[in-house]
């Protein structure tokens, strides 16, 4: 219910912005509005204050709104009010009316991204767990329990990380860049500073999708190998081991923490069938010897490890919080990454440089609405400016029935001294409709692939 409630509360603010955005340029550009409508269908509410005022309507299918303006394309108009139809106004003041949609997305982005920055949020340290085996991150010298403090591109100007999130962040966009990143690093407590290098253009890959972070080999952060709780009857309480036990080492193998531990148990089968563990662990100032057998799993079509407990001691968290000036910056200026990083992974889906797979459609967009409403205020403003951001890009695409179609047309409009012909709209209407459709039908399948556990 949380999941479902959140995905119509983003959709219902993310679809009044945009439509607020065309609906006050229109006024401003003295072009009369008819109605303004958040959802389609049967009309559920309806607010209308003089027969020549703007009619406020709020309709039953809540996926989008429209704000419907005086136009002589659409029916007849009085001669009294033919300087408010929208066909009449200057190509200028048509265009901004357009782009005013998008734009208010974007600036809404901004401000949300600062708000979330204001109110702040507790964010897991920069504390690296083990790397995994043969991965970029290993191959640095990164280590279990490095702290990375900053990183750059050049090796000249670095800029600070406040938590593993900004981390995660500098490396997508160094990898959609395809450049490498240097790391300032020290050990957990910040002593023994050293720089090191992640050769991502190595990777061999840029998409931007979950498995990315485990490619590049940065797993959770850092966590002490401490057994949590242990599901009753399952492989870790039948093996002996209690809450609170420290692993200490796995088959004669020291482990470094709780990420090492968690991908032996993952790695612990075999041609099909789980392979026996012999884990040490400490417990009350003594050490004990166990023989640990996982069951097996499947994950996406892998076959894996499981012991049926919690592994790890909880993740050192960090406060990140920004001054009003501050966050306001930053919020402008992860819009902006943004919106270049969407254009970029677009684009080289088009190419084939991305796979399709990057696409999400509305089952992702409800589930990460529903996770971020639960983890606070700031994760959730976060989450609305990231689909903000996306609806303003999206949206001045230059394709048929978005609103960057239209701009497309009034470019051709300004260079030519002519509009599109009824002819040449109508095929691109019926072109544009079909990309959208197979797009969405993509992000669906997507979705359901990711639920299904294919993707």
């Amino acid at each position: 219910m949380i999941t479902v409630l959140a995905f119509l509360l983003t959709l219902a603010i993310l679809v009044v912005i945009h439509e607020y955005g065309h609906y006050r340029m229109a006024l401003a550009c003295g072009v009369k509005v008819l109605r303004f409508s958040v959802g389609f269908g049967r009309v559920l509410w309806r607010r209308q204050s003089s027969p020549e005022a703007t009619e406020f309507v709020v309709s039953a299918l809540p996926l989008g709104g429209y704000v419907r303006m005086l136009d002589e394309r659409e029916g007849a108009v009085a001669p009294q009010d033919l300087h408010r139809a929208f066909n009449r106004q200057p190509l200028a003041r048509r265009a901004a009316i357009v782009a005013a949609g998008p734009a208010a997305n974007l600036l809404l982005a901004v401000l949300l991204f600062a708000a979330a920055q204001w109110i702040g949020s507790e964010e897991p340290k920069a504390v690296l767990g083990a790397p995994l085996p043969a991965s970029v991150a290993e191959q640095s010298g990164l280590r279990s329990g490095d702290w990375v403090r900053a990183v750059s591109r050049d090796g000249s100007e670095w800029t600070e990380l406040r938590s593993m999130n900004d981390l995660r962040w500098q490396v997508t966009q160094a990898v959609l860049d395809g450049e490498p990143l240097q790391l300032s690093v020290s050990d957990r407590r910040g002593g023994g500073s050293r720089t090191l290098r992640l050769d991502l253009p190595g990777l061999g890959t840029r998409d931007v999708d979950a498995t990315l972070m485990r490619q590049v080999g940065l797993g959770a952060p850092y966590s002490d190998a401490v057994m949590g709780k242990l599901q009753a009857g399952g492989p870790a309480e039948r093996a002996g081991l209690r809450e609170g036990d420290r692993v200490l080492a796995v088959d004669g193998q020291p482990v470094e923490d709780a990420a090492q531990l968690r991908e032996r148990i993952r790695r612990a089968v075999r041609d099909g069938g789980a392979l026996p563990m012999r884990w040490s662990v400490e417990r009350d100032a003594r050490r004990v010897e166990l023989e640990v057998l996982p069951r097996v799993a499947d994950d996406g079509g892998q076959r894996i490890g499981r012991i049926d407990a919690y592994v790890g001691a909880p993740v050192e968290m960090v406060t990140v919080r920004r001054g009003a000036w501050e966050g306001l910056v930053l919020g402008a200026q992860r819009t902006w990454e943004l919106s270049a990083l969407t254009l970029k992974m677009l684009g080289r889906m088009l190419i084939g440089e991305a796979s399709l797979r990057n696409l999400s459609g509305p089952l992702t967009i409800a589930d990460y609405a529903g996770q971020s409403v639960q983890q606070g205020l700031g994760y959730y403003l976060g989450f609305l400016a990231l689909v903000s951001v996306s609806l303003g890009v999206l949206n001045l695409l230059p394709l048929p029935m978005l609103d960057g179609g239209h701009l497309m047309y009034y470019l051709f409009e300004g260079l030519t001294g002519r509009p599109v012909s009824e002819v040449w709209l109508g095929r691109l209407q019926r072109g544009g409709i079909a990309i959208l459709l197979a797009l969405m039908s993509v992000a669906l399948f997507n979705d359901v692939a990711r639920l299904l556990g294919l993707h």
